[in-house]
């Protein structure tokens, strides 16, 4: 029996510390953008992605490998010189920056506001799978083989708040699991976001364009596209996972 569990918040991320996850997948929901930027750049054939919280830490890292490239936001936009003491960001947090022709064979170091914190509450995990609509089916086939005892759904949200997006993609994710097992277990978090993915699957982007990241992506112009982008679904077929040396790599 699979048991599976929704964090809604990223308020319940710091009790994460004190809980077992030796036998748990989490999989690790940023929609607008990181992990739908994380999976782009690796289709694209980036190497790696190095998850950091702070700008100082991407900055240390970039000191050691000066090859590394530094993507990532603040406010939505890219980090720029004023942020870091005068380095500018390579990439911004849009996967649409990503192409193959800037991230192939590289390995990125990226912090963004919620997503990067998310990732790395869930250190202690069996496994930890950064996923978005763009590799949604992909990722359920793949947890259902391996059986897991536990399946954390882990919504990164905004700021202390919930992200309406990422909401839907688990309820999305939780749904599929449910339609090929018998043998799962759900909480009330995941009828929880069963029942919002299912209200909002037939004008997905009608559901999402109200919510708050959406909103603010919505009003800036050379980012509006990021949302229609983030919200396709099965787009590549391939698994994020989340290595214990803290970088993200294509798993199969």
């Amino acid at each position: 029996m699979t048991q599976i569990e929704v964090i809604l918040t990223p308020a319940e991320l710091p009790a994460l510390a004190k809980r077992n996850l030796a036998e748990t997948v989490c999989v690790v929901f940023d929609v607008l953008r990181a992990t739908s930027t994380f999976v782009t750049a690796l289709h694209n054939g980036s190497k790696a992605i190095i998850p950091v919280s702070e700008i100082s830490e991407a900055l240390a890292i970039r000191k050691k490998q000066p090859d590394v490239l530094l993507g990532g936001e603040r406010n939505s936009v890219r980090i720029r010189a004023a942020q870091t003491g005068g380095i500018d960001f390579d990439l911004g947090n849009s996967p649409r920056e990503y192409t193959p022709e800037k991230v192939r064979g590289k390995t990125i170091v990226s912090t963004t506001t919620n997503g990067t914190r998310a990732l790395r509450a869930c250190a202690g995990a069996k496994m930890v799978l950064a996923a978005s609509f763009l590799n949604l089916t992909t990722t359920a086939k793949f947890i259902r083989q391996l059986c897991p005892s536990e399946v954390l759904l882990v919504c990164a949200g905004t700021r202390e708040n919930i992200a309406n997006e990422d909401v839907l993609a688990a309820g999305a994710l939780g749904e599929m699991l449910l339609r090929d097992s018998s043998r799962l277990a759900v909480s009330d978090s995941v009828e929880t976001a069963l029942n919002a993915c299912r209200k909002a699957k037939s004008n997905l982007f009608a559901a999402v364009s109200g919510a708050e990241n959406a909103r603010r992506l919505l009003a800036i112009p050379e980012l509006r596209d990021d949302v229609a982008f983030c919200l396709r679904q099965d787009v590549y077929n391939l698994i994020a996972a989340l290595g214990r040396d803290g970088a993200i790599r294509i798993l199969i």
